[in-house]
């Protein structure tokens, strides 16, 4: 393995592995849907794929749902594109998810994501709730009529990543697919403020130092 694939999966990666292994508990055969296609969402589409799982993969940009296509997402959907996410998901799944994610951590994603489970679906929030995101809306009597889990997973345990490098050993994941962009550290002065945009697809590496 490479020193930029290694680095890459001390954040995203290994999060996205315990939110999809751990607190997911997805199986193979099993419908994931992965809302936000950035560095976190990106991972649990590949780590989906790697358990043998089917994924949908939602986002609002069509150059990051390309990519997902690449990455193992079995269908992709434009948020921007269809009238109800929740709908089109349930529609590509014959039902609904039994695993939902929340890649991205903002009010709405959350509630589609929890919407969109099929009943004892598991939602698990990975994206960050912050500031005046903290206290979202939950659908809370779908929660109780369909018995949904709902799961926060934030890192991943040290002693859990032998089964993730087991998984990157026999070739089941890819770490290096997500690799976006190699940057120096002059390039990260105005690369990292700029991450809040979103603009750029897969995980940008720092791997020159001038």
């Amino acid at each position: 393995m490479s020193f930029d694939t290694a680095a890459s999966l001390g954040c995203r990666f290994a999060t996205s592995f315990r939110a999809v292994v751990d607190q997911g508990r997805l199986k193979g055969g099993e419908w994931l849907a992965v809302h936000g296609c950035g560095g976190v969402g990106l991972s649990a589409i590949m780590i989906g794929a790697g358990l043998g799982a089917q994924i949908v993969a939602i986002d609002i940009a069509d150059d990051k749902l390309a990519l997902a296509k690449e990455l193992g997402a079995t269908v992709t959907i434009n948020s921007r594109n269809v009238a109800d996410v929740t709908e089109a998901v349930r529609d590509a799944t014959g039902g609904g998810a039994h695993v939902s994610v929340d890649a991205l951590g903002h009010p709405q994603t959350s509630c589609n994501s929890i919407s969109n489970l099929r009943r004892r679906g598991r939602h698990v929030q990975v994206g960050l709730m912050l500031a005046d995101h903290s206290m979202p809306q939950i659908p809370m009597a779908r929660v109780i009529a369909h018995e949904l889990e709902i799961y926060g997973s934030h890192g991943m345990q040290a002693w859990r990543y032998d089964d993730m490098l087991a998984m990157i050993r026999t070739g089941k994941l890819s770490p290096q697919k997500l690799i976006g962009k190699h940057i120096s550290l002059t390039d990260a002065v105005t690369a990292l403020p700029a991450m809040d945009s979103f603009k750029d697809s897969g995980i940008s590496i720092i791997n020159r130092f001038e």
